[in-house]
């Protein structure tokens, strides 16, 4: 099963041989590719296996857990309470929550939550994985923690507790737990096959993410940084996304299931001046507030330089090179898999794989799709 199945505008076909060559070379195990043009699917791709062995195919309506992809999705469901006018990026984090001001961060906002600047980046010692499952007392024990840095002065990714972090202003704000505000406000009226975590009735369509050879092991990190304290803040590794634990749990930073096609449906709006198929989703003047920078700078727990607006990342030749420089908003999942909204050209690019590379962010297959789509852009505006 080295061939791709879907569909593609006929300027788009060099997109299709690049995904057909990373399946011959056996690099894909499983994979859905889809690019959305200003409303128009002009690719929409699956092919691979669900499985390591190779047993089983992906199918058009395959979904995995797409890791930090997940996290694209959290932000959005902040910006339509930014653009409802219930929440605002400037204010006191408190406001909404008030027990979040304790230790010094009474002065932590919005905005540092969403653009990863806010000095809570994990859970404080002793942490487990299995903590991150009940999701309210989680946020409960993160409110009561110091700042690890000062708030605002840099970016920490919060690699497991974003979701903790921006769900728990969901829920203070609407009654409702995040998962169950973003089905309500964002996937059911888009249609989107996606969901934080996994329902059992799904669990025959699910792709297992193949994990990476090499595990990263944090101990070899200084014990007093802030990578340190949040990876250790709880450990855990790839292989804890196929287990049911995971699964059922509501992780609004990292196991969101879907493919593709449900993150593109998803996210192009905000590509789209915030049109969905649907209706308006965002204003644009909303949609604005992604691109005011927050951070520019080395991360202090990845160690990427990486520019932050307000729930998504800029561009930055100097860590994806393969991704141009203009009004773009993007971010990716461990492993490899990648979400772009390009605001510029109307273009959202949604890949999402099982397969996982050792990369932090985005991979050489990544790479390689992206570079063919904007290819493929060029020729397409020079014939229309």
């Amino acid at each position: 099963m080295t061939e791709p199945n879907g569909t593609v505008h006929p300027s788009f076909e060099p997109v299709r041989d690049a995904v057909a060559e990373e399946l011959r070379q056996g690099t894909e195990v499983g994979l859905s590719l889809v690019v959305d043009v200003d409303g128009a699917q002009v690719v929409d791709l699956w092919g691979g296996h669900r499985d390591a062995a190779r047993t089983l195919p992906w199918q058009r309506d395959t979904i995995t857990n797409v890791w930090s992809i997940t996290k694209t999705v959290t932000s959005l469901a902040a910006l339509l309470l930014v653009d409802a006018g219930e929440l605002d990026v400037h204010a006191p984090v408190a406001r909404y929550w008030p027990e979040f001001s304790a230790q010094g961060k009474e002065n932590v906002e919005v905005r540092q939550l969403l653009s990863h600047t806010s000095g809570v980046s994990g859970l404080a010692h002793p942490a487990r994985l299995e903590d991150l499952y009940d999701v309210r007392a989680a946020a409960d024990r993160m409110a009561a923690q110091p700042p690890w840095w000062r708030p605002g002065s840099a970016s920490g990714y919060h690699v497991l507790n974003y979701g903790h972090l921006v769900g728990e202003l969901v829920h203070r704000i609407t009654g409702r737990s995040l998962g169950e505000f973003v089905h309500r406000q964002i996937v059911a009226p888009l249609g989107a096959d996606f969901q934080f975590g996994l329902r059992a009735g799904d669990l025959g369509r699910v792709a297992d993410v193949v994990t990476p050879a090499a595990a990263f092991d944090p101990s070899v990190l200084e014990h007093d940084s802030v990578a340190y304290k949040t990876f250790t803040g709880p450990s855990f590794g790839a292989d804890a996304a196929n287990t049911p634990a995971w699964r059922a749990a509501e992780l609004g930073a990292a196991n969101g299931h879907g493919n593709a096609l449900s993150i593109a449906e998803i996210l192009a709006p905000i590509a789209r001046s915030g049109a969905s198929s649907h209706g308006r989703l965002l204003r644009p003047a909303t949609i604005e507030r992604i691109f005011d920078e927050q951070s520019d700078g080395t991360d202090l727990v990845n160690g990427l330089h990486l520019r932050w607006g307000i729930g998504y990342a800029l561009p930055d030749p100097r860590t994806v090179g393969w991704i141009p420089e203009g009004r773009i908003a993007f971010w990716g999942g461990w492993g490899g898999s990648m979400a772009i909204m390009d605001l510029d050209r109307h273009v959202t690019i949604s890949y999402v794989m099982n397969n996982m590379g050792p990369d932090i962010l985005g991979s050489p297959r990544a790479a390689a799709y992206t570079t063919a789509v904007y290819r493929a852009l060029g020729v397409l505006r020079a014939v229309s």
